[in-house]
């Protein structure tokens, strides 16, 4: 178990406190409590960036190996996207749907190992190939988890003004083309990030991996994203697609990033050191 487990618990916990500072806003329109959740957050950015950091000092290398390790970067990826994206287009419902699912993934994340990948299998695997195919995977799946948080907020939208709620919370969520717009836009990241990393990964593969085979679990679904998600974007350019059936595809797209990060791995002939 990594020393910096200490750092981890209390990461956890003002995480924790900034979703509950962000739902109070959302219930109350609290500006105060959303001042209070965001700098919340941004200390557990700083803490999990310091966390990230220890990490690699005290095993040489990227910790991205274990089942710890990975959910944990992506958990980092989802705060600091959603801190840049706030940054810059300041939709102020967004960061309190983002960190509800980063602060899951962390949750989640309590009960995976947190021993490090066995000398064996680091030498294994702790290549510029494997590392960069990881990292970028968990890049896009950050992407797309920003995409599909966008077209959530969309349906909230589309249903409160199909039913006329009008009120303060509704122009806080953003209009429709904005939200649409972000969600496409995250998705555009998402994709050619994922299509490196499919390459990446076959490389390595072929290179240190006997008897590779393209069917296994891991490798299928994540082409299946793939085409989810290119299929999105088609529709979205090509055929013009908007609204209310474009988010819905989105958000279907998104179950299958879910599928790939949580289970897919037990199937996996290969995929062994992340489950």
């Amino acid at each position: 178990m990594t020393n910096a487990s200490w750092l981890y618990d209390i990461t956890i916990l003002l995480y924790s406190l900034s979703v509950l500072g962000y739902f109070i806003d959302f219930l109350q329109n609290n500006r105060r409590a959303n001042q209070f959740a965001f700098w919340l957050l941004s200390i557990v950015w700083v803490l999990q960036t310091a966390f990230l950091v220890m990490q690699i000092i005290e095993i040489g290398g990227f910790p991205i190996l274990t089942p710890f390790e990975g959910l944990f970067f992506y958990a980092w990826v989802i705060v600091s996207l959603s801190l840049l994206i706030n940054w810059f287009f300041r939709v102020d419902f967004f960061v309190f749907f983002a960190n509800v699912l980063g602060f899951s993934i962390m949750a989640i994340n309590l009960f995976a190992t947190r021993e490090q990948a066995s000398s064996l299998l680091t030498e294994q695997l702790m290549s510029e190939l494997s590392i960069i195919h990881i990292t970028m995977a968990f890049l896009s799946y950050g992407a797309f988890s920003l995409s599909f948080i966008f077209s959530v907020m969309y349906l909230i939208v589309y249903q409160m003004l199909k039913g006329k709620k009008w009120s303060k919370r509704l122009r806080r969520f953003g209009d429709l083309s904005q939200l649409e717009k972000l969600s496409y836009l995250c998705s555009v990241l998402g994709v050619p990030l994922l299509l490196l990393s499919l390459i990446l990964g076959i490389v390595w593969a072929l290179i240190k991996v006997d008897q590779f085979s393209l069917l296994d679990s891991k490798v299928i679904i994540s082409f299946f994203v793939l085409i989810a998600y290119s299929t999105y974007l088609y529709q979205k350019v090509a055929r013009d697609m908007e609204g209310k059936s474009l988010a819905m595809w989105n958000i279907a797209a998104f179950l299958i990033v879910l599928v790939n990060v949580f289970f897919s791995g037990t199937f996996s002939d290969f995929h062994f050191w992340y489950v």
